[in-house]
């Protein structure tokens, strides 16, 4: 202050005295330029941090929408499935859906939401989209108990679609196979013929399919062959089913009487 008030040339020094300065000035700044960018660099972590997090719920949220999305579209397809399998059955048919599972695995039964209310009754047929699933074995007010066919105890009129040979499908406690009874040497049946049902007992409707033959073995000292095969139906995985009724004669036999055969008023 002293230079600039006693020497007038001090003003172009000044400069100069400022370049001298400027690495003080930087270094006594350093400590503030310092927190300074530890706060901003605070701050952008805990901002991306939570940006994270939200686009994490926000993925969690999409892959939730898409597998229920994959869900419908599967429950989708299988009901078309559904909707085309009744077309070809000439019975009425109604949707059920199976809501129990028989724990006893020496048990093939299920339990679907139909009962009395809805007319089902007992030996009524079962179906999926792609076979025959069981039978109607007891039947409450609002759900019912169906017996599949792969049960010990069930069995099934079948004949080969190709050629016609009919037979009996017989369960045998397992979900993946079932066996022909008493197929003689001599019968019309190949590995991959489709059984389909017969219609015998009237119980389930006439050429539905129930299972594909998948192996036959001969056994030269023995008059019968054993055939095993697949059933078409997806017994431990469809969720929507069919039910199928008996359709009523649309005519009835007119009545006669003796006194209308002789002529009596």
């Amino acid at each position: 202050m002293l230079a600039d008030l006693r020497w007038p040339s001090m003003g172009q020094y000044r400069g100069y005295l400022t370049l001298a300065v400027t690495p003080i000035q930087w270094f006594v700044d350093a400590p503030n330029r310092f927190l300074a960018s530890m706060d901003e660099s605070l701050e952008d972590r805990e901002t991306l941090q939570q940006q994270n997090q939200k686009l994490q719920a926000d993925l969690l949220i999409l892959a939730r929408k898409l597998q229920r999305m994959e869900a419908l579209t599967t429950e989708n397809g299988y009901l078309r499935g559904l909707l085309n399998a009744a077309e070809k059955i000439d019975e009425r048919v109604e949707l059920a859906e199976l809501i129990g599972v028989n724990p006893n695995p020496f048990i093939h039964q299920i339990i679907i939401n139909k009962g009395l209310q809805n007319q089902v009754y007992l030996g009524q047929p079962v179906l999926d989209a792609d076979g025959v699933m069981g039978q109607v074995v007891e039947v409450g007010p609002y759900t019912s108990r169906v017996l599949m066919i792969t049960d010990s105890q069930h069995a099934v009129p079948v004949q080969v679609n190709r050629s016609g040979f009919r037979s009996l499908l017989l369960g045998k406690g397992s979900l993946s196979e079932m066996v022909l009874d008493h197929v003689p040497d001599t019968a019309d049946i190949k590995v991959g013929d489709m059984l389909i049902s017969s219609g015998l007992a009237q119980r389930f409707p006439t050429g539905y399919p129930v299972a594909v033959v998948t192996e036959i073995e001969h056994d030269p000292g023995k008059p019968f062959a054993l055939v095993k095969a697949r059933p078409t139906a997806r017994l431990d995985k469809s969720r929507h089913l069919l039910i199928a009724f008996r359709l009523e004669p649309e005519y009835s036999l007119p009545e006669f009487s003796l006194d209308a055969e002789k002529g009596a008023p």
